[in-house]
């Protein structure tokens, strides 16, 4: 091989390089994102807790459970519960991929058994009880499993009577099961009720995406809903709605800011505050709850005093 076949070779490599494009795994494990001004390093994202230290721009990055709670309680300052998981693919399903393969991939890309994550921490002295979705465990849609974790969460918050602090994102229930997924939003939504029996505060911290049967079930259902700033909260996607209703809708229609115009989130708080905020509703809610439950005693005494009366 002479020096000019050398240098062509060189020159092709050189010219592959520069034209080859960086895959979403090959993003995944740089060190490097991206934001508003282009590549911001990941380290810099997470000293200002994964939010674009632009205001202007002021973008909330997606975040996993770990990392949420880690802002919420402090890091490792929570005990995380391992939950049932039903089994694996009830339906056989396969599309291009077997749903089998899709939930090994899932699995490995997380570290989590399903998509949802149960936790017991503290915040201003008050014991809570949370869950979270992992959006990057098959878009954090709603199956048998993460149907599951939920109701173990509630199940624990009645037991220990804790508040339960839901933080949603997804897509939705998952097709891959179906009748199974979709009775999740049932399954859900009598859990919360009896939650509420109890008089145990929900709150629900909507995050982006919150979408699909997961905003029409439990993200929906709180004693109060924040959100967090350019959370895409929706059933339906936007062009469907657009081509349904053959109108221009307005700009940020599905935004967490429209949204809370519209009254389906009662405020928005910024991931730094969002700890403050949660520990300062609970505390109103748990005194209010406190004066209901005391009243309540105080007319069943009374009732009972009045029947020996009668008698």
């Amino acid at each position: 091989m002479n020096w000019i076949t050398k240098i062509i070779k060189a020159g092709e490599k050189i010219k592959s390089a520069i034209h080859k494009r960086a895959t979403k795994e090959d993003i995944a494990n740089s060190d490097w994102t991206s934001c508003c001004k282009g590549p911001i390093l990941k380290k810099d994202l997470e000293k200002n807790l994964w939010v674009c230290p632009e205001r202007e721009c002021n973008k909330h990055h997606r975040i996993n459970p770990k990392q949420r709670f880690d802002i919420l309680f402090g890091k490792n300052n929570y005990q995380i519960f391992k939950t049932p998981i039903p089994k694996d693919d009830p339906l056989d399903w396969t599309d291009s991929k077997s749903y089998k393969d899709r939930l090994k991939s899932a699995r490995k890309k997380t570290g989590m058994d399903c998509g949802m994550m149960v936790v017991s921490g503290t915040i201003n002295d008050i014991k809570i009880t949370a869950v979270a979705s992992d959006f990057d465990f098959l878009g954090a849609s709603m199956a048998a499993a993460e149907g599951e974790a939920f109701l173990y969460g509630i199940q624990y918050a009645i037991e220990n009577k804790t508040p339960f602090l839901c933080v949603s994102a997804g897509g939705g229930m998952r097709m891959m099961e179906s009748l199974i997924s979709l009775s999740q939003m049932t399954r859900t939504t009598l859990a919360i009720n009896e939650l509420k029996k109890n008089n145990l505060p929900y709150l629900v911290c909507i995050t982006d995406p919150t979408a699909g049967g997961i905003t029409a079930s439990y993200a929906m259902l709180g004693d109060i809903h924040i959100a967090e700033p350019g959370a895409l909260i929706a059933f339906a996607g936007a062009r469907v709605i657009q081509g349904t209703v053959k109108e221009e809708l307005p700009e940020g229609f599905q935004k967490s800011e429209y949204v809370e115009k519209t009254g389906f989130v009662d405020l928005i708080v910024e991931r730094k505050d969002l700890s403050e905020k949660i520990g300062t509703l609970l505390s109103i809610l748990l005194k209010k709850n406190s004066v209901i439950n005391s009243e309540e005693n105080e007319t069943s005494e009374n009732s009972q005093s009045l029947t020996k009366a009668a008698s």
